[in-house]
């Protein structure tokens, strides 16, 4: 799945959600996606937490296999900036 992919998915489950934070999920050399409130993008924007993994763990995450708070404990994600915002969006993911 590509990172557009992995965007059409977020960004249908975060519409009509309550979620008004920027996020970026950083994929190295694979891409990003940017979620701003219920904007989703691939283009890369600041935002106020970063969230870097590999893009096999993000699919698994959108595709339910992979909860992100596993992926935090066993180290396949990191998380710079507002750590209450990654908790924010474990609600929509």
């Amino acid at each position: 799945m590509g990172m557009e992919a992995i965007a059409e998915k977020i960004k249908a489950r975060i519409a009509g959600s309550d979620f008004s934070r920027s996020v970026k999920f950083d994929c190295g050399a694979d891409g990003v996606v940017v979620l701003d409130g219920t904007s989703v993008s691939t283009q890369n924007a600041a935002a106020d937490c970063v969230i870097s993994l590999s893009r096999d763990d993000l699919e698994a995450m959108v595709a339910g296999e992979l909860s992100p708070t596993a992926a935090f404990m066993q180290g396949k994600l990191k998380v710079d900036g507002d750590m209450s915002v990654a908790m924010q969006l474990s609600q929509v993911l």
